[in-house]
């Protein structure tokens, strides 16, 4: 036998015993997602397998049919990453602690009252189970809207209908100390929520302007991106 074909030999050994131990990790593990364990184990593996398919490449031209590639195993954790914790399931410091808070305002005109109702009862009705009475009637262009939006499960997607025709929105991103607590304004407070606190910084501004074509106009809106201290957006 010569040291080659030794050599592979002991690389396929190298293959088993990794395929055995990898084995072990999945059924220690018992389905917990990114164990620290079965990486580790799904590395030696893949490698091991990496180096044998070479060997045996450079040995006789022959190929395995496993499609693999070398993984570093000191930069596995930032090449493909076992959750946010890392392989060692600690935590890096994190450098930026502020929340994000996204603020948006949006306005509409209606241009049929009677038509936007007759739209939010028909959503209103189609939410209710087949054995509930019959839906109350939307009274206002107000509960309309609110009607439209619990049927989109909060989207603003779900005002972009003909009933509604868009107006100038803006979008505000801001990092905070705090994530916004509910509790701490009652459910009358319209501003309470989105006045920004003493240590709240404005990272920019978007503003929207609805795509108005010489004939037609689109409930597409045109936006602008606008950071403090730039100059001012371009109008539509």
């Amino acid at each position: 036998m010569t040291d080659q074909h030794a050599e592979l030999d002991a690389a396929l050994e190298r293959v088993i015993e990794a395929a055995r131990g990898h084995l072990a990790a999945v059924k220690a593990a018992e389905g917990r997602i990114d164990d620290d364990d079965v990486w580790q184990a799904y590395v030696t593996l893949n490698n091991a397998s990496y180096e044998y398919d070479e060997l045996l490449l450079d040995a006789f031209g022959e190929v395995t049919p496993w499609d693999v590639e070398s993984i570093d195993p000191d930069e596995a954790d930032e090449r493909f990453g076992v959750g946010l914790g890392g392989v060692d399931g600690t935590e890096p410091d994190d450098p930026h602690p502020h929340v994000i808070s996204v603020r948006q305002r949006r306005d509409y005109r209606v241009p049929s009252v009677a038509a936007l109702i007759r739209v939010a009862e028909a959503a209103r009705r189609s939410g209710l189970p087949e054995d509930e009475e019959e839906a109350e009637p939307v009274e206002s262009v107000g509960e309309a809207v609110l009607e439209l939006l619990q049927a989109g499960d909060g989207s603003l997607g779900a005002l972009d209908i003909p009933e509604l025709e868009p107006l100038d929105g803006v979008v505000m991103v801001s990092e905070v100390a705090a994530p916004l607590d509910l509790e701490a304004y009652g459910e009358e407070d319209a501003a309470g929520p989105f006045a920004p606190g003493p240590e709240d910084r404005l990272v920019g501004r978007l503003d929207e302007h609805p795509f108005m074509p010489s004939t037609t106009r689109s409930s597409t809106p045109r936006r602008h991106g606008r950071c403090p201290g730039a100059a001012p957006a371009p109008g539509p």
